[in-house]
């Protein structure tokens, strides 16, 4: 069980973009690992798979369970309701249609703006606790092709939200380059079996929002392309080819 001490300086407390699915609780968990001080945010945006919202709060309580000092360094929990942002999208997220790809090459289940919104509140609400990090799961790695998840969006994201709020945040996307071996193997490297079944069992990635049954790879549908990530990644986790790269 890693534990590296947390960062206790000044407003270096983490706010983390927690949505109830694997990659969002392994970086829970990586700032647990780091933090003196983690609170955690939830958007609810009218997702066709909303019922992973229903896995937050088990997430937080089993990793708190797992680490003494990452139980005292748990703080509040908010959820932030944008139901507008689905009504303006016509997306396979917001919609129950069938998942494919546009004729512009991105997958209909991109939501435009979101994570520029998501990061937006998430600063506004981390002006307002006083803390400095916030935490999202983005990757550019192993993704579907959405550009708000890419690193130059987050490091504009940054650049725009410190000179709007006259901050110093610092975005914090540990997930960036790091396919989805690398998230398993990282999640090992934190927390070992027992952090590894917690989220293998008690997250949801699926766009379908299928809990069961519980593979070997987690819960979900095992055919979309969420879960065939996570899927394909705990194959190749568990073949030990795990794929943790470096920032270029």
């Amino acid at each position: 069980m890693s534990d590296r001490g947390a960062d206790v300086g000044g407003d270096n407390g983490a706010l983390v973009l927690l949505s109830g699915g694997q990659d969002s609780a392994t970086c829970l968990a990586w700032a647990l690992d780091r933090f003196a001080r983690v609170e955690t945010v939830g958007f609810d945006y009218g997702q066709r798979h909303r019922v992973e919202l229903d896995f937050r709060a088990r997430i937080r309580a089993r990793l708190a369970g797992l680490n003494p000092a990452w139980a005292s360094r748990l703080g509040d929990d908010h959820m932030i309701n944008l139901a507008s942002l689905g009504e303006i999208s016509a997306t396979a997220l917001t919609r129950d249609v069938a998942l494919e790809m546009d004729a512009n090459g991105l997958p209909n289940t991109f939501v435009p703006g979101r994570n520029i919104v998501f990061l937006s509140f998430a600063g506004a609400l981390a002006y307002r606790r006083g803390l400095r990090r916030i935490v999202g799961g983005m990757c550019e790695t192993d993704f579907s092709g959405y550009p708000d998840c890419r690193d130059d969006t987050i490091k504009a994201m940054q650049v725009t939200l410190n000179l709007a709020m006259d901050k110093r945040f610092v975005l914090e996307t540990p997930l960036m380059w790091i396919d989805k071996a690398g998230v398993w193997a990282l999640a090992d490297q934190l927390g070992g079996e027992r952090l590894v079944e917690v989220i293998r069992s008690q997250t949801l990635t699926c766009y379908l929002g299928q809990v069961e049954p519980v593979h070997e790879w987690g819960r979900g549908c095992g055919e979309c392309p969420a879960c065939q990530l996570r899927k394909n990644g705990h194959a190749a986790w568990r073949r030990g080819h795990v794929g943790i790269g470096e920032e270029p």
